[in-house]
């Protein structure tokens, strides 16, 4: 707020939350006190009902969201939240409306993806009670959330791995059958194979890249993948090799089995040369709960055939 003279008295201005209000009075005591209302007007919460959904969205796209490697993901995430809750008051969201939201979800996507969404949005509520003071209720107090979907067990067996790799192709589709030959030998995920081609020491057998968890992972590399990667830099993408690979798996008539589903098969298959530790070091999980219940994807016959 400032005060400035005018030929009719004084004009006092006040900017707060991007709204601009100002006004003429008589004397400076009548614009300071006309100031210092509007001010407590604007500062307060919208309409008196608390803060928008819409802002905090924006805020915490801007002050966490744009700090992760995951900011892609969590941007689209929390658009399509805003589509459904609208731009409302925080005040008016509450555990009816949380229970309301996972309902439609379930419609539309896995229980997994429902729990993975409710974790964003419970950390959003989170930040707007404890750290923003926007709100002084928690929404998910008493929504139960539905049990994540039970780990996938696909491997890709080397029959499969045959028709991939033989299939005559060209361009980004040959590149995508390069791609998942290195995904088989390192565990490595899309991206990461990706970029690893112009990040590898060959002296070393290392590739050191950012990913979506490390600024810095260094990831050890066998020798047949070594001769992998001594190749030109991949020009396809993450997404559009994706597409390419589910629509090459498709032509093939392989059903079932995805391109992520190459980090299991690589990770069980490196188990039998390694230990545990190792493995864990390979994969750069530091959860061994995670890399056992979810990566390693040993049947029981072909466990028990080793002891």
């Amino acid at each position: 707020m400032y005060i400035e003279k005018h030929a009719k008295g004084y004009r006092c201005h006040v900017q707060k939350n991007g709204v601009r209000k100002s006004a003429v009075w008589a004397t400076k005591r009548e614009a300071t006190e006309w100031g210092r209302v509007v001010e407590a007007e604007l500062s307060a919460p919208v309409a008196q009902g608390g803060h928008l959904f819409g802002a905090a969205v924006a805020r915490y796209l801007d002050t966490v969201s744009s700090k992760k490697e995951g900011e892609r993901w969590e941007r689209f995430r929390l658009n399509v939240m805003l589509d459904h809750f609208g731009d409302v008051p925080l005040s008016e969201i509450d555990t009816p409306q949380i229970a309301e939201w996972r309902d439609a979800r379930l419609k539309q996507v896995t229980a997994s993806t429902v729990v993975r969404e409710a974790n964003l949005l419970r950390n959003l509520f989170n930040l707007a009670r404890k750290e923003w003071k926007w709100m002084d209720h928690a929404p998910f107090d008493g929504v139960k959330l539905p049990k994540e979907n039970a780990p996938r067990h696909q491997v890709w067996g080397w029959q499969l791995i045959k028709r991939v790799l033989r299939a005559q192709r060209t361009g980004k589709t040959a590149e995508m059958q390069a791609a998942f030959h290195i995904a088989l030998r390192t565990g490595m995920r899309l991206a990461e194979v990706l970029q690893a081609p112009e990040h590898f020491d060959a002296v070393r057998r290392v590739v050191t890249i950012k990913t979506k968890t490390e600024a810095r992972a260094q990831i050890p590399i066998g020798r047949i993948a070594s001769k992998l990667l001594s190749r030109p830099a991949f020009v396809v993408g993450a997404n559009e090799g994706s597409t390419l690979f589910s629509k090459l798996c498709k032509e093939l008539l392989i059903e079932g089995l995805t391109f992520h589903d190459t980090r299991g098969s690589a990770l069980t298959h490196l188990s039998r040369k390694v230990d545990v530790l190792t493995l864990a070091k390979i994969s750069r999980h530091k959860n061994l709960s995670l890399l056992s219940n979810v990566y390693y994807r040993a049947s029981p016959e072909s466990i028990a055939a080793r002891i």
